[in-house]
């Protein structure tokens, strides 16, 4: 018991390192389809790399800097500890159609001229060879597009300057370079062109929108670290020279609308500093003539030195207060009150007036002469104040407008790389290697692990069925049969043809009919108990082996002198006659529906030295026929009149012939193919016959091919003689 248990124990782990060399063995067996996939998929990753159109990339670098323009809105950065980074909007306003829409009308990219080239490779090979490059120039373009957001006409070049606009409905116009050709809806001047005749160009004009957006896709913008106001610029394309001028193009219209910008701040500022100030002088002027009158009235009374220190300090809040004024009505044209610039400032202006109220509330102490002079001489001295601040901001306001520079400054100016970004040749063949590598590997590895052929005899023997013989593939009989039917991606073997090699004859010392001698050898142990001499072969399914062994087992054991008569009993589809070339007028068909007798059907194979009856006309019913009395009476002449039968017969799981055919013989043997018939597959067969009363002696597995995945070899693969074929 201790014994049976370590056994059942040691399976699984047995199981799973056979599997694990089963897949790297088909790893090993496959290494052709491996390498060949793998150098095919690094060739062509090769040719994409030479061929592909490079892109190039330019760059710039844009600094952006702390607003100073404006000196009411400077110093409300000092009262917001988290206010957002200036660079923050000018990302996206980098990136808007107002600046990306202005440089497609200045540089004209909505009209996009490409010379035609052969499709694939036709541009790669022109650039490889080292062509010259053939431009045309567009100075004016309209071709009408409605709501399409592009359309394209082929211009080809002509002779003398001439040239020729096809478009889409084949309507051809004729044109002049320099002059406008105008017809079919199509506005075109060509300025210059310098290319050969018969060269081909596309022009093509986008829409507004559809330019901007292809160069939204090209065109990219990003901040070099956070809250440095630096913004790297860049833009990629095919053309160097072209995306170098978008860039630095792009880059002044950013300069310029902040310039702009700039201005109209201060230009908005200034018309509100000109409006105010009239009203602030005649606020001072009627302030000053009312604390003259009092003065006057009360004989010239003067502030002792506490009023006058609580004047200075009223006068110094209410100065702050009519700033923070100034800069609400600004920053109201700006902001709305729920922003944090809003809110800090109201904020500083509540303090204010607390402080105001507390030093209003000290006033109110004072005698009343006191308090009506420190009320008038505040109001005088505030007065003063705010009107001396406007005049001053008026003076810098007006060389601000004048003199406006923005907040931002080109750094580097648009600089296009030497070397193209795209594509990087070696990361690309590198890919396409393990690209074809991985790809042709999982191929192989999926394929075996979806395979569930027979590999080796012990799996039918683990099912109880007997294996008499395992038959190797030939490789000599498979380069023929390659050769005639030019198909060197198949390992099967067929004599579908006529004029193939008939191995047993024209290679005796091949491995496989090595291992048809060692199942003559089988079988004659295994009948000597059947109750006659008449040997069944068939297959489960078409493309087993079943002709190939029994033919080639009807010639060896008719070499030592025997009697053998070989029955083709597939008369559907038999093909005996053709592989040994004989006639199929007379055969099975033939006697079992009585128009000729058994003798008169039988013809001899002399090359093998055994008698052979053919499949005959195909009938309509050939499992009539077999169950007919003349086929019994067949078996029982040919038994008596020769020492082995042989019968080739049509696969068990297509048609019930063989279970019919069957019940007459002494043995049945069952032919499975390497890999290609399952385990379940000839068990089935095996169930139907003995089904129909039919004993199944065992199998042969036949076409057993040398691989590293093969938990079976057959020893003597490395043994054979030196053959020469002289014919």
């Amino acid at each position: 018991m201790t014994t049976k248990n370590t056994q059942k124990q040691n399976t699984p782990s047995t199981e799973n390192e056979l599997d694990l060399g089963r897949l790297l063995g088909d790893l090993i067996d496959h290494r052709k389809l491996i390498i060949g996939v793998t150098l095919l998929s690094t060739a062509c990753a090769l040719v994409y790399a030479l061929f592909a159109t490079p892109v190039y990339q330019a760059d710039t670098l844009v600094q952006v800097e702390q607003k100073k323009g404006n000196a009411i809105l400077s110093s409300l950065s000092q009262m917001i500890p988290d206010s957002s980074p200036e660079s923050a909007p000018e990302l996206q306003l980098l990136q808007s159609r107002m600046i990306l829409g202005k440089t497609v009308n200045d540089l004209n990219l909505r009209t996009v001229v490409s010379e035609k080239f052969f499709p694939i490779f036709g541009e790669g090979w022109a650039r490889l060879s080292g062509q010259p490059e053939q431009t045309l120039d567009v100075n004016w373009l309209n071709l009408s597009l409605g709501r399409d957001s592009s359309k394209s006409v082929l211009v080809t070049v002509g002779e003398n300057g001439k040239y020729q606009v096809s478009l889409d409905d084949d309507i051809t116009l004729q044109g002049t370079v320099g002059e406008l050709l105008n017809d079919n809806g199509i506005d075109i001047k060509i300025s210059s062109i310098d290319a050969k005749p018969g060269t081909e160009f596309v022009v093509t004009q986008y829409s507004e929108l559809a330019a901007i957006n292809n160069l939204q896709q090209n065109f990219t913008v990003s901040e070099k670290s956070k809250d440095s106001g630096m913004l790297g610029l860049t833009m990629s394309g095919e053309d160097p020279i072209l995306i170098e001028k978008i860039l630095n193009n792009i880059s002044d219209n950013y300069l310029q609308q902040n310039i702009a910008r700039q201005a109209a701040q201060d230009s908005k500022s200034l018309e509100f500093l000109q409006k105010k100030m009239p009203e602030v002088r005649n606020e001072l002027d009627e302030a000053e003539d009312k604390l003259n009158a009092y003065r006057k009235q009360s004989d010239s009374v003067d502030l002792n030195l506490e009023a006058k220190s609580v004047l200075e300090q009223v006068v110094n809040v209410d100065n702050q207060i009519n700033g923070l004024t100034f800069r609400e009505a600004e920053i109201s044209q700006l902001y709305k009150k729920d922003h944090p610039t809003y809110k800090a400032l109201m904020e500083k202006r509540q303090t204010l007036e607390q402080e105001k109220a507390r030093l209003n509330k000290r006033v109110s102490g004072m005698p009343a002469t006191q308090q009506e002079v420190l009320r008038l001489s505040r109001d005088v001295e505030s007065g003063r104040a705010v009107y001396s601040q406007l005049l001053n901001r008026q003076q810098e306001l007006s060389i601000a407008q004048s003199s406006a520079i923005g907040n931002v400054r080109i750094i580097d100016p648009a600089l296009t790389q030497p070397k193209p970004i795209k594509p990087k040749k070696p990361l690309i063949v590198i890919l396409g290697f393990f690209l074809g590598l991985f790809a042709s590997a999982g191929i192989v590895l999926a394929s075996s692990v979806l395979r569930r052929g027979i590999e080796t005899p012990e799996q039918l023997e683990e099912q109880g069925i007997n294996v008499y013989a395992t038959v190797p593939t030939s490789e000599w009989l498979l380069k023929r049969t390659r050769l005639r039917s030019k198909n060197f991606f198949s390992n099967r073997v067929r004599h579908k043809t006529k004029n193939v090699p008939f191995l047993a004859l024209d290679n005796p010392i091949d491995l496989s009919i090595e291992a048809i001698r060692g199942l003559r050898t089988s079988l004659h142990f295994a009948m000597m108990e059947a109750s006659n001499n008449v040997l069944m072969i068939s297959g489960a399914t078409p493309d087993s082996g079943k002709t190939f062994i029994s033919s080639s087992l009807a010639a060896i054991i008719s070499q030592p002198g025997q009697k053998v008569l070989f029955i083709d009993a597939d008369m559907r589809r038999g093909y005996i006659h053709e592989l040994f070339q004989m006639s199929n007028d007379k055969g099975l068909s033939d006697i079992l529906s009585g128009k000729t007798s058994a003798s008169d059907a039988v013809q001899t194979f002399h090359k093998a030295g055994f008698d052979v009856i053919t499949r005959g006309m195909a009938p309509p019913n050939p499992s009539e026929l077999l169950m007919h009395e003349r086929f019994k009476q067949l078996l029982t002449w040919a038994s008596e009149n020769y020492d082995m039968v042989i019968i080739d017969t049509p696969p068990i799981l297509a048609v019930t012939d063989a279970a019919i055919i069957g019940r007459s013989v002494g043995t049945s043997l069952v032919v499975a193919r390497f890999e290609m018939n399952s385990v379940k597959e000839i068990m089935v067969c095996v169930q139907r016959l003995e089904q129909a009363g039919v004993t199944v002696k065992g199998a042969i597995l036949n076409g057993v091919m040398k691989r590293a995945s093969s938990q079976y070899g057959y020893g003597y693969h490395h043994y054979g003689y030196d053959y020469t074929d002289k014919a």
